[in-house]
């Protein structure tokens, strides 16, 4: 999730820096973000994304973010600012958490007791993207120009991240990878808590 403030906090930086005649560099990118500054708070035990703090959980996962994301994830210097954020937001929470993204169990946390490698098909992803935002592709509903470009876009990502240097997207070799196209959230919830049960002390 931080994965997509960071970057969304690089997407504020290009503009800015486009719309000067600039161009910004790795460095400015960070210092945005911890001058608006980029963070998750806890609340109610689930992490909420802030940007100056706001809720943007919402936000981040918009289209105009998604076709972004991958050209800000591919600077070296705002994967570590954001792998420091991420260890940093977990520390002291002894019951342990849940944490999401494209390289948490490879990089960010390689040392997890349970890593779980979620998927399903692109049609299936965009499907639920839009679900979220409330479009009309989301609910089967006669958006189906739009859940083709959302499928799309989601598939490009998925290619610029699987290739890119740093921090590239797959699987850990220890983690289960749990295809969810044909499950219910609460059919995912209960197979990961399973595995969790199964997997871990207590």
């Amino acid at each position: 999730m931080l994965d997509n403030l960071g970057e969304t906090a690089g997407e504020k930086a290009r503009e800015r820096g486009k719309g000067k005649g600039e161009t910004w560099g790795a460095q400015q990118v960070v210092s945005l973000a911890e001058g608006l500054p980029v963070r998750l708070v806890l609340v109610d035990d689930v992490f909420r994304p802030e940007v100056a703090g706001v809720d943007v959980a919402r936000a981040i996962r918009s289209e105009r973010v998604t076709q972004r994301v991958s050209e800000i994830a591919a600077i070296p210097e705002v994967r570590h600012w954001v792998n420091v954020q991420q260890r940093d937001a977990v520390q002291g929470h002894s019951r342990g958490v849940v944490v999401d993204g494209r390289d948490i169990g490879t990089v960010v946390f390689p040392d997890a007791p349970l890593k779980v490698f979620l998927t399903a098909s692109p049609e299936e992803r965009a499907r639920r993207r839009l679900a979220e935002r409330g479009a009309t592709g989301g609910g089967g509903g006669g958006g189906d120009a739009e859940l083709r470009r959302e499928a799309e876009v989601l598939e490009a990502r998925d290619r610029a991240d699987s290739t890119r240097a740093v921090a590239p997207l797959r699987a850990a070799a220890d983690a289960v990878v749990l295809d969810t196209t044909r499950l219910s959230l609460e059919q995912q919830v209960q197979a990961v808590v399973a595995l969790a049960r199964t997997r871990l002390p207590g």
